[in-house]
């Protein structure tokens, strides 16, 4: 199978390694090649430590790594491919952009979409004669660890498509959920914004430290990572623009917090910035808080 992935940030990046992991060539495409640079030492980071862990041979990494090529012509990355999954920044406009340009460079193509909240509806609109193609394909960070994709259908999405989603993330090694109502934050966006936001209340209220707050959570709860650190890792960026547009959908329950939106504007974003809810150090280990 032949596999084209949309946006070499961490997400995107992330898809890619699976997906060749899985056996598939895959072609990584983004507009900046210095990401693109980015994006290829991850993997081989990455790679390197599933050799170290004896999870993975090297000759298995080298072939994954083989199997992955980057770019930045995006029409001639997708031309022909099985899969798309496209995983660029969370604006409607810019999905769509892409959608336009991968419907017709992969007529036969699955149509993916990793967003975590932007309707698949709206999304597809882009598309009218290849809306049927368009599905949600929700990875978790780090895809190449976690077990879930949730799959997303949109209003005109085909029964066949959302098939297809679901043997397409099997055969990455995942399990699936299907979300069949194009809802506002689908299944798990909507669960976790919530979870996050009242830790973060619990943190400006001065209730516990943010390191109890999470550790409350994966002891008692048997969470893999509590929900603040879970933030600075997929970054508190982007988790305030998801708020902003579940606040916009589903009311005031989403509205973000004074301690998110200052972190935010000082440029304090997770891990990626060394500061966020914790400190890091170069390498990204948690230092302290913040």
């Amino acid at each position: 199978m032949r596999v084209a992935v949309v946006g070499a940030g961490t997400m995107g990046a992330g898809i890619a390694q699976l997906t060749a992991m899985a056996g598939h060539e895959t072609a990584l495409v983004d507009l900046d090649e210095a990401q693109l640079g980015r994006a290829r030492a991850a993997a081989e980071k990455s790679l390197e430590r599933f050799v170290r862990k004896e999870t993975l041979t090297e000759a298995a990494a080298k072939e994954a790594l083989g199997r992955l090529v980057f770019g930045t012509d995006l029409a001639a990355a997708a031309a022909g491919v099985d899969v798309v999954v496209e995983s660029v920044v969370e604006v409607l406009s810019v999905k769509q952009e892409v959608l336009r340009t991968v419907a017709t460079a992969a007529p036969g193509a699955l149509l993916g979409t990793n967003t975590s909240q932007l309707s698949i509806t709206q999304l597809a609109s882009a598309v009218p004669d290849h809306a049927s193609r368009v599905v949600g394909l929700h990875f978790f960070n780090p895809p190449v660890l976690m077990r879930l994709v949730e799959v997303v259908a949109g209003l005109q999405t085909s029964e066949e498509t959302l098939a297809e989603a679901v043997a397409f993330g099997e055969g990455l090694g995942k399990e699936s959920v299907v979300c069949r109502k194009d809802s506002p934050g689908f299944l798990t966006s909507r669960i976790s914004a919530l979870v996050r936001l009242e830790c973060l209340r619990m943190l400006e209220e001065g209730v516990a430290s943010a390191a109890d707050i999470d550790k409350a959570l994966k002891i008692g709860f048997n969470w893999p990572m509590g929900p603040l650190e879970l933030g600075d890792f997929n970054g508190l960026d982007t988790y305030l623009h998801i708020l902003g547009s579940l606040e916009q959908t589903l009311g005031e329950r989403f509205k973000p917090t004074v301690t998110l939106r200052n972190l935010v504007a000082a440029g304090r974003l997770g891990r990626k910035t060394g500061q966020g809810i914790y400190t890091y150090d170069a390498d990204g280990r948690r230092v302290g808080d913040a």
